[in-house]
């Protein structure tokens, strides 16, 4: 009986070679997480709103600040690419844009969207905040 060569019994992540929208379709799922932690910030940020001044000045300390801003700048972040990258997901249930190059090129336009997009709200909120 030949002895079979050791390998594993399904591919797994050090066999796959990284292509963007398989790193894109990834980072959906992580903001999709992000969203939902993000949702807890702001369900603390509404309750401390509700509850008084006291309780609103614990959070914007905790907000206002260099790691405060990195956060809220991720979650927005995080909004914007889970809305493109589903409205990416919706073309391609529609059947459009699923050959190789089509999607690689929406990857980079998926992330560039949601890139402008935060950069342009943060703007907004500097100058008219």
């Amino acid at each position: 009986m030949a002895r079979q060569a050791a390998r594993p019994l399904s591919p797994h992540l050090q066999i796959y070679r990284w292509y963007l929208t398989m790193a894109t379709s990834i980072a959906h799922r992580i903001t999709g997480v992000a969203l939902v932690l993000g949702l807890l910030l702001l369900t603390w940020w509404l309750t401390a709103l509700a509850r008084g001044p006291d309780s609103f000045a614990i959070v914007r300390a905790v907000t206002d600040n260099i790691l405060g801003g990195l956060v809220l700048f991720g979650f927005t972040f995080a909004i914007f690419y889970h809305l493109v990258n589903g409205i990416r997901h919706l073309v391609w249930d529609a059947g459009v844009g699923l050959d190789k190059e089509t999607a690689e090129q929406a990857s980079y336009l998926v992330i560039g969207v949601a890139g402008g997009l935060t950069i342009l709200t943060w703007l907004l909120v500097l100058i008219f905040g």
